[in-house]
C-alpha cells in the first residue's frame, strides 16, 4: 500500500456552513449484494461527515466524493479497536498474575475501557483536527 492511497466514499451534501460542508454518506455493509440481506438485519446506515473547506462550489443535495488518506483510516482503527483491545488484554493478564480472582479481573478489564473512551471524548476536538477530509464533485 502506497503512502498516497486514499479511501473514497460517495455522498450527498446535506448542509453548507461557514468553513465546512456536512456530507451524508450511505455506508453499506460488505454483504450488500447478498440475496438474504433483508432477512439478515445487517443493512446500510447513514453517516454524516463534516468536511472543512472554504470552497463555495457545492450546493445542498449535490452528489460528491469524500476522500481521506488511508493512513488516517488505520489511525482510527487503532484508536477505536486495537488500542482498547490491548488495554483490556494487558489489564486482564496483569490482574490474573497478581492472583486477583478471574471474575474480578474480567470485570476490571472491561471497566478500564470507560476511562479510555472518556479520555478520547475529552480529546475529541484535537483528534478531529487530525482527521481531514477532502471533497470533490462527481
Amino acid at each position: 500500500m502506497s503512502k498516497n492511497s486514499t479511501i473514497e466514499h460517495k455522498g450527498v451534501v446535506a448542509e453548507i456552513k461557514s468553513g465546512a460542508i456536512l456530507v451524508d454518506l450511505i455506508v453499506q455493509s460488505a454483504c450488500a449484494a447478498c440475496h438474504a440481506k433483508s432477512v439478515c438485519g445487517i443493512d446500510s446506515s447513514l453517516k454524516t461527515i463534516e468536511v472543512k473547506t472554504d470552497k463555495k462550489l457545492f450546493s445542498i443535495g449535490e452528489n460528491v466524493k469524500v476522500i481521506m488518506q488511508s493512513s488516517l483510516g488505520m489511525k482510527a482503527l487503532f484508536l477505536g479497536y486495537v488500542l482498547p483491545f490491548i488495554i483490556v488484554v494487558t489489564t486482564l493478564l496483569v490482574l490474573t498474575s497478581l492472583n486477583v480472582s478471574e471474575g474480578l479481573s474480567g470485570l476490571i478489564s472491561i471497566l478500564i475501557l470507560a476511562p479510555y473512551y472518556l479520555i478520547l471524548y475529552f480529546f475529541r476536538d484535537k483528534i478531529k483536527r487530525e482527521f481531514n477530509f477532502d471533497i470533490e464533485k462527481i
